[in-house]
């Protein structure tokens, strides 16, 4: 009784569904389709039924009729198929996307006498799917060098310096306020030369005391001092092969810079405990906020030391030297952090940009990101409005700053910039070079990447 009331009822069950269903034959006629099939491929069910499902055009199943007319597509030949993401053209000629599975249909004696297939529509996820694609993309756009965000000026220059310094095995120095991004200028570096495949050793110098210090980065011996329990090997011998990031290095103890001097100009490390030397291949990447030269006159950092690891200087700008980065920076943090949390929130207002490029930003780029994290908490519009900036950013305000946000993209930014710099330069692509202080170099791969022709250009110039 309850199967022959199941039969009953199978047609409603199937009606119900969300899901398109569709049954065929083994010559690929359609018998059957419910209501979701319907609705999903724009279709009527009297425009269905005895149709070949070819009318669909699947980007899948090819078709593989043999002569004497049977096995009509692949699927009778291969079997069933489960969760395979394809394309279909509903009756207005749009294309959706579906997860689609198919089992084949059996009589009683086992013979294969058609097939039956459900659809699931998820353009919606593809969608998704493709703009999170798309976001990512973003993140890693024109504007961004190994994480590093600029398109002025005197970032173009950062960049080229990293470029330069990568090629080469001279310790490097990076200067700049805290947050400016200085240990991204270290991995910059490391992941563009030579020693990429090879070890990335951090140490933050003002994080531990003297005798830590030495035994974190040179390694001790067992019984070296109480609780050495046994040996250990340093930061330097880890880093064998590879680059080493001393942050801080304006917080090194004297003593500790006198072994660090040694290790430049010997290659060669002593594990605290011992006397035995340890050859080590290190290329040296330090960091500091503060003034070293000053601190050479107060006699608080050695000469010696100083110019050693000064072969290569870096120096990053603080943010508020470079406003018209605020724009592309706020995009990259609104992107980024949109994509993390999945928070639907659109855009950044006009006024809430305003404020940010007329704040001081002592935090530099570390303190606009967190700015971005607070406003994703605080936020429940669509658009991020200034009162949803941390307090701190709403009540200050920069008279000394008066630029606006810019209304162009970054890439029409810095054509621009090119375009002002070569006529400025009379169509001298060394002097441009000097002008936006980059090098020659990349003067050209910006004039190749934006068409820009100098001669075409000076005429124009000269014609006006």
């Amino acid at each position: 009784m309850f199967v022959q009331e199941l039969d009953r009822y199978w047609k409603t069950v199937v009606s119900t569904i969300r899901d398109g269903i569709m049954i065929v034959d083994t010559t690929g006629a359609i018998v059957s389709v419910n209501k979701a099939f319907e609705t999903i491929t724009g279709y009527g069910r009297e425009e269905l039924v005895g149709q070949k499902c070819s009318i669909l055009h699947y980007s899948i199943y090819p078709m593989a009729r043999e002569q004497r007319g049977d096995h009509w597509c692949m699927l009778f030949r291969t079997g069933d198929l489960s969760k395979r993401k394809c394309v279909l053209l509903k009756k207005d000629k749009s294309s959706i996307h579906v997860l689609k599975n198919v089992s084949l249909l059996h009589d009683n004696t086992g013979k294969v006498i058609g097939a039956v297939e459900t659809i699931t529509d998820i353009t919606e996820l593809i969608e998704k799917e493709n703009q999170i694609a798309a976001f990512r993309r973003e993140l890693r756009s024109e504007g961004s060098f190994h994480g590093l965000i600029g398109i002025c000026a005197s970032m173009q220059q950062v960049f080229d310096l990293i470029t330069n310094a990568a090629q080469s095995e001279a310790p490097v120095i990076i200067f700049g306020e805290s947050g400016t991004g200085k240990e991204l200028v270290s991995r910059a570096i490391h992941e563009i030369g030579d020693r990429k495949g090879k070890p990335f050793i951090k140490v933050n110098c003002a994080a531990l005391t003297e005798s830590l210090l030495e035994s974190e980065l040179f390694g001790h011996v067992k019984g070296a001092y109480t609780g050495a329990y046994k040996g250990r090997a340093g930061r330097f011998e880890t880093a064998h092969g590879g680059d080493i990031f001393l942050d801080e290095i304006g917080d090194l103890p004297l003593s500790t810079q006198v072994k660090l001097l040694r290790v430049l100009e010997e290659k060669v490390v002593e594990r605290v405990g011992d006397n035995t030397p340890i050859p080590v291949d290190v290329r040296i990447i330090s960091a500091t906020n503060r003034n070293l030269s000053r601190l050479v006159d107060q006699g608080s950092f050695r000469k010696d030391f100083y110019f050693r690891i000064n072969v290569v200087p870096i120096h990053l700008p603080s943010l508020r030297d470079r406003t018209d980065d605020i724009p592309l920076l706020a995009e990259h943090f609104f992107q980024k952090i949109r994509l993390r949390n999945g928070k639907d929130i659109e855009g950044i207002s006009t006024d809430t940009m305003r404020i940010l490029m007329n704040y001081s930003w002592p935090g530099n780029v570390r303190e606009l990101r967190s700015a971005f994290e607070y406003a994703f908490v605080t936020c429940r519009e669509s658009i991020i409005q200034p009162h949803h900036l941390p307090p701190s950013i709403i009540k200050t305000k920069r008279d000394v700053c008066t630029a606006k946000p810019s209304s162009i993209s970054r890439k029409e930014l810095k054509k621009k910039r090119l375009l002002e710099a070569l006529e400025q330069a009379g169509g001298n692509q060394s002097e441009a070079a000097k002008i936006l202080g980059v090098s020659r170099v990349t003067i050209w791969n910006q004039m190749k990447h934006f068409g820009v022709n100098v001669r075409r250009k000076i005429d124009r110039v000269r014609d006006s």
